[in-house]
């Protein structure tokens, strides 16, 4: 039943190789305007000291942000149950569980790799969804840990930070130099576009990754429809529950397994997951369902 019909970690590579393209492109922009190349190094420095401390913290993040709690397997039997069958299939080591006290539908993994995973749940997804939709949520949410995604949404943050940093270099330094023929038109340009190309990428290799964590979970589970019908449910309660927009849950919401704020229109073109009905369409595929 699993493939890779929507080559979705070819996409990802791509998606990275595009991002540090820009990265270079800046910097020779930048370079060739000022005059000093040793900004693009700092920078990129920057960045990797950023990435791994995002990485290495990212479940302390999310969890903090989430108000979330560790639950003992009496208060979360069937939560734990489905989580210990699943982790020794995948033959991976059981996560820590907690559970978030809202009633805001969603759930979220993290942490830097299966020895040091949690998975988290919220008071409003569990009281939604029945056990085998549940465990269909929770498939998706291991495989983000098994598949390295808290690596690659870190990474890709920085970058993206790093060409930002970048961008703004240029347009509070650059523009009143030019040097070795540098062109301070084409170095204001790179620096205003540069940051909004950076920011939809990383955007659509979130997307990509949600795909994937279906795709994955679904054949973990081995019951693509199950996850379909959590999908189903997700879409209407996060649209009546939605989470407020602060910078903490924001930092986290590419996390969650269903976009926790009110998005529509021109929004849903920076929004960190893909649009629910064409998830839903995949699952039902791969279950060769029909309409």
């Amino acid at each position: 039943m699993h493939s890779r019909r929507h080559f979705n970690g070819l996409k990802t590579t791509l998606l990275f190789g595009v991002m540090w393209a820009i990265v270079l492109a800046i910097g020779v922009v930048l370079a060739n305007g000022t005059g000093r190349q040793g900004f693009l190094l700092l920078f990129a420095g920057l960045g990797l000291v950023m990435t791994f401390y995002g990485y290495w913290n990212s479940d302390r993040i999310a969890i903090r942000a989430m108000h979330a709690r560790p639950v003992s397997e009496a208060e979360a039997p069937a939560m734990y149950r489905i989580v210990r069958e699943l982790s020794t299939a995948a033959r991976q080591p059981m996560p820590r569980l907690y559970v978030s006290p809202t009633a805001a539908p969603n759930a979220f993994a993290t942490g830097r790799n299966p020895r040091n995973a949690a998975v988290c749940a919220t008071e409003g997804i569990l009281s939604i969804l029945d056990e085998r939709e549940l465990r269909g949520v929770l498939g998706h949410e291991l495989m983000h840990v098994y598949n390295r995604d808290i690596l690659t949404s870190s990474v890709a943050a920085a970058i993206a930070g790093v060409i930002t940093s970048l961008a703004q270099f240029a347009i509070f330094f650059g523009g009143g130099s030019s040097r070795e023929g540098g062109n301070p038109f084409a170095m204001l340009a790179t620096a205003l576009l540069a940051p909004f190309a950076a920011t939809l990428i990383q955007l659509a290799i979130s997307r990509t990754r949600e795909f994937d964590a279906d795709e994955d979970g679904a054949a973990l589970t081995g019951d693509p429809l199950a996850l379909a019908s959590a999908l189903r449910k997700l879409e209407r309660g996060t649209r009546a529950r939605p989470l407020p927009q602060t910078v903490p849950l924001e930092n986290v919401s590419h996390l969650m397994i269903a976009n926790p704020f009110r998005g529509a229109g021109v929004a849903r073109l920076f929004a960190t997951h893909p649009p629910m009905d064409e998830r839903i369409a995949r699952l039902e595929a791969m279950a060769g369902y029909r309409r």
